[in-house]
């Protein structure tokens, strides 16, 4: 078997699963997320563990284990603590600056690059 397909999925406290044939919907408090379940794989909650199970030894379905148990993972991990990319700026007279609506980098060019920063995203610039 898998070893990521065979692993248990913790399902924390606040989080409500639902499984269908061809989908797993996953619901916190960060929002929702659905994934798709491939044919052959059959998920099922037991208390607060969700588990992962395929339905014989094909290929196709070893393939499709592992990924449908890491897609489930995620989803679950994307609605309790959601997503976040760590940018790292490492030299002298490197930097970055929250203006606004806006991030500046001063990266080492002639002018500064200027990011106007998304709706619905939150940039942070720690020191």
């Amino acid at each position: 078997m898998s070893r990521v397909g065979r692993k248990v999925i913790a399902v924390p406290a606040g989080v409500k699963v639902s499984i269908s044939e061809t989908a797993l919907e996953v619901q916190g408090p960060k929002g929702r997320l659905s994934t798709p379940v491939p044919p052959g794989i059959k998920f099922a909650l037991s208390g607060q563990e969700l588990s992962c199970q395929r339905a014989s030894d094909e290929r196709q379905l070893r393939a499709f284990h592992g990924l449908a148990r890491a897609l489930a993972q995620n989803a679950i991990k994307g609605v309790t603590e959601g997503f976040s990319k760590d940018l790292d700026i490492v030299g002298v007279g490197y930097r970055a600056q929250v203006e606004g609506n806006k991030v500046v980098l001063a990266l080492g060019f002639s002018h500064p690059v200027e990011y106007v920063v998304p709706e619905g995203i939150k940039f942070a610039v720690e020191k």
